[in-house]
């Protein structure tokens, strides 16, 4: 569906047939609902706050859910063990870095997500290992900090230096907006005073896009204490999203 589509569609849904009860509602203000509705969409898909052991991949259906939104094996170097995740990153899929012991062959050792709590540098079990192939991180506000492997008690010792890391996760949708239409002059700003201009359709598949739209007027409903939410919010569990 284009975004004019999904325009059409959510004023269908959110108003009684042959009705115009909530035609006063601004362009502007079905583009914020629908991307409220988006973004929620991609959170409970992807990652649910009840934690999943297999992330996002449970069922095929997921996986095409939100496949366009996949990025796979970004390239980022690694600055001083840090590694500073591009502005476009909502969740964290896998990860592996470059990793380079003395004189020996560079390998792509697997990154493996640590709790800040964990004793994993400590642990001669746990702790990063350039012979196992893994490399422990922790996120923080911008990235992930990476720690290297522990120089060897060689003489002189094998320092382990990291280089490169080759991410895959699942980035942030763009603004769905509708623009073109906002009379007179064919744009608007957002709250965060960034201008939109044109049309921007939604990233998700195509198939998504009704239960997108579905999603949109529940809030819109709730919003409104509309009667009908409840029937509105029954559609959605049949998707078996809320």
């Amino acid at each position: 569906m284009t975004v004019q589509e999904m325009h059409y569609d959510f004023k269908m849904k959110l108003n009684k047939i042959d009705s115009q009860q909530y035609r006063n509602l601004r362009i502007q203000e079905i583009d914020w609902l629908l991307n409220e509705a988006q973004e929620l969409f991609v959170k409970k898909v992807a990652f649910p706050r009840l934690y999943q052991i297999t992330g996002f991949e449970t069922s095929q259906r997921n996986i095409d859910d939100i496949r366009t939104l996949v990025i796979e094996d970004k390239e980022i170097n690694v600055v001083n063990d840090y590694v500073a995740l591009p502005d476009e990153y909502m969740f964290f899929v896998r990860g592996y870095i470059n990793a380079k012991k003395g004189n020996c062959a560079e390998r792509k050792c697997r990154l493996f997500i640590r709790q800040h709590d964990d004793m994993f540098q400590e642990s001669p079990y746990d702790e990063s290992s350039y012979e196992w192939g893994e490399i422990n991180g922790t996120f923080d506000m911008n990235g992930i900090r990476v720690y290297p492997p522990k120089p060897t008690n060689d003489n002189p010792p094998k320092v382990t230096t990291l280089s490169k890391a080759y991410i895959t996760y699942i980035k942030k949708p763009v603004y769905i907006h509708n623009a073109q239409d906002v009379l007179p002059d064919n744009k608007y700003k957002l709250p965060n005073e960034v201008e939109l201009t044109g049309r921007q359709d939604s990233e998700l598949p195509q198939h998504t896009h009704r239960e997108i739209v579905d999603i949109a007027v529940l809030i819109a409903s709730n919003n409104l204490d509309m009667p009908n939410f409840q029937y509105k919010q029954a559609k959605l569990n049949m998707n078996q999203f809320v």
